[in-house]
């Protein structure tokens, strides 16, 4: 019993630590994407792309999302009927961070696109791209984010697919894309995410990118709301790493996640409220 409580003691302190460190804007904020972030894939096609509306498939959609809209305490979450202003508010990101290279797919499923985005993006070395690549790709084929939701970035594809209509969780995942875009062995940097805690430094640089963006440009109610909502979906991948490290089964899954994400509402409230 003592040995169990010392180890969830220290899986709750490293928590916290990564959660205040998630926390940090980027500042002074720093513009700009890679050396080949304007070297577009496709040059013929948008680089925003809206799905068709299909009310039996984004009904279905906000059935599935239910366990993450409570979790998160927002509607918006994985609710596919993203707004004009969530797509401005990453349009505007994209374009400030020169980030031409970056496809968003808004609530589309389009397995075909990404299949020739796999194929095309010179960036990446097509070791990662046949081997990582194929896998992600793969997945985003079978399990379609149309229905089982997932705002989530594909580097390599290099595109964002966005089911939220929440202007922070959209610029979260814009900053993954620009976080890959000024690494320079990006595939290697892909594949460690399958390593423990890896994710947690990936989600904290996307997360202090995106606040920090918000704080540059002096979007208060923007930078308030993203501290609402992103400390606590950073705790959800906390719990998995706490999940990886304790395997548990049925309802204490939800237990763990729940336990995780408690945390973040309450110091993400707290850091709203100290928005100048």
């Amino acid at each position: 019993m003592a040995v169990g409580s010392i180890r969830w003691g220290r899986i709750a302190l490293l928590g916290l630590g990564i959660l205040l460190l998630a926390g940090c804007a980027a500042t002074p904020y720093r513009y700009g994407g890679g050396p080949d972030s304007q070297a577009t894939i496709w040059r013929d096609q948008p680089q925003v792309e809206r799905g068709r509306p299909n009310l039996f498939l984004d009904t279905l959609g906000n059935i599935v999302s239910l366990p993450s809209k409570l979790l998160l305490f927002s509607t918006k979450v994985d609710n596919h009927h993203v707004s004009d202003e969530t797509v401005a508010a990453i349009e505007s990101y994209l374009q400030a961070n020169e980030l031409e290279n970056v496809k968003v797919r808004v609530n589309q499923y389009a397995p075909g696109g990404e299949w020739i985005r796999l194929f095309k993006n010179r960036s990446m070395n097509i070791f990662w791209r046949a081997t990582f690549g194929v896998v992600t790709t793969a997945f985003y084929t079978v399990l379609p984010g149309r229905v089982f939701g997932g705002d989530s970035f594909n580097p390599f594809t290099n595109t964002i697919s966005l089911y939220s209509d929440h202007p922070a969780i959209a610029l979260h995942e814009a900053g993954h894309a620009k976080d890959f875009a000024k690494r320079e062995y990006r595939g290697l940097y892909a594949s460690s995410r399958i390593l423990p805690l890896v994710p947690l430094f990936h989600e904290a640089k996307a997360t202090g990118d995106a606040v920090g963006y918000l704080r540059e440009n002096e979007l208060k109610e923007q930078e308030t709301d993203s501290y609402k909502i992103l400390y606590p979906a950073y705790c959800t991948y906390i719990g998995g790493e706490v999940l990886n490290w304790v395997p548990v089964s049925g309802g204490a899954y939800y237990l763990v996640q729940v336990g995780a994400v408690i945390p973040g509402h309450l110091v993400g409230r707290i850091k709203a409220a100290s928005v100048d």
